[in-house]
């Protein structure tokens, strides 16, 4: 859509004929005698008549033109594009995900077939991230270290695709729960206080933190951080026997090494809540809760883009005032 932001100005189209019209005469003083004044007075008349009688209808149109040109850019031509509307982060959620040498294990099964823990794992926090439109989201990697992969932000398909290239064991083969959860809070604790959200993923027990992981929760909980814990990994598996034959097969406790008392500590401190998935449809039901629990906004600011056209009118105005010259050029040396 076309429109002047200052369409007032266009009221100032008659001003040069009001100038004209109510200037006065500039007053003569002392001058010169000439003999033959009268003679070139003539001449001088004569030429004028010349001037004005061949042509004054397209001086006058073009200085007509030059004035509403330059009008025009004044008045701020501008064109306005369609509404777009800007997404509101609801949320500045930190994901803490365990990658340590234990979720290699291959405990988690779909259709009958056992799938490590971190495959399954990145399939549901990638689906997760791409339900988070509009909340700004980072990425806490932790084994026995824990670093940021990924700080806040609103790109959500370089946070998948960087979920996606995580890899078991990189950052060590323990687990470091009370440091994931220090820096989550260090990069959370500039955010506003009614959004910080942090959602930690383990399937084992703290060995390796330079904090003790409850302590941690306290930080957090001053901080007025929420945590999220979930505990991952099957509670049974069947170990086959001699030969891969059911002889001697027997059946143990993958999550053995889970602390579930720590994790449930942590977010009960926090305000959060603990959620045990023990399968992949257990472990995308507690990220959908978590979804609830923490909605979205959906509300976001309306602006419509918009583009000055003022080089037009200006380009129009330096055209005019190009064929006035040349045609007054013409007409003199006519």
């Amino acid at each position: 859509m076309f429109e002047f932001q200052w369409p007032w100005l266009f009221w100032l189209i008659p001003l040069p004929v009001l100038v004209y019209l109510l200037s006065k005469p500039a007053a003569t003083g002392a001058a010169l005698r000439v003999p033959f004044f009268d003679r070139l007075q003539s001449l001088g008349d004569a030429q004028h008549l010349n001037k004005t009688s061949a042509n004054p209808w397209w001086r006058l149109l073009l200085l007509l033109l030059i004035w509403l040109a330059l009008l025009a850019g004044a008045a701020r031509p501008v064109w306005i594009g369609q509404p777009i509307t800007l997404e509101t982060s609801g949320r500045d959620l930190m994901l803490a995900v365990d990658i340590s040498g234990s979720m290699r294990q291959e405990d988690m099964v779909i259709q009958d077939e056992a799938l490590p823990r971190i495959t399954v794992v990145k399939a549901v926090v990638k689906e997760f991230i791409r339900q988070r439109s509009g909340d700004r989201l980072g990425l806490i990697l932790f084994g026995s270290q824990a670093y940021i992969q990924s700080p806040l932000s609103f790109d959500l398909n370089t946070l998948g695709t960087l979920m996606d290239e995580a890899q078991v064991g990189f950052a060590g083969k323990q687990t470091a729960i009370g440091d994931a959860i220090g820096f989550a809070i260090k990069r959370l604790r500039d955010r506003p206080s009614d959004s910080r959200v942090v959602v930690l993923l383990t399937d084992g027990a703290d060995t390796a933190s330079n904090i003790d992981p409850i302590q941690a929760a306290k930080l957090a909980a001053a901080e007025q951080v929420k945590i999220y814990t979930i505990g991952v990994g099957a509670t049974e598996m069947k170990v086959p026997g001699i030969f891969g034959s059911n002889f001697g097969a027997r059946t143990v406790n993958p999550s053995a090494d889970l602390d579930e008392a720590s994790l449930k500590a942590i977010a009960d401190t926090t305000g959060g809540q603990y959620f045990r998935a023990r399968n992949p449809q257990e472990l995308q039901q507690a990220y959908q809760a978590i979804a609830e629990l923490e909605p979205i906004e959906q509300e976001g600011e309306t602006l419509r883009p918009t583009r000055s056209l003022l080089q037009w009118p200006l380009l129009f105005a330096a055209g005019a005032m190009g064929l006035l010259a040349l045609f007054s050029r013409l007409g003199r040396s006519r």
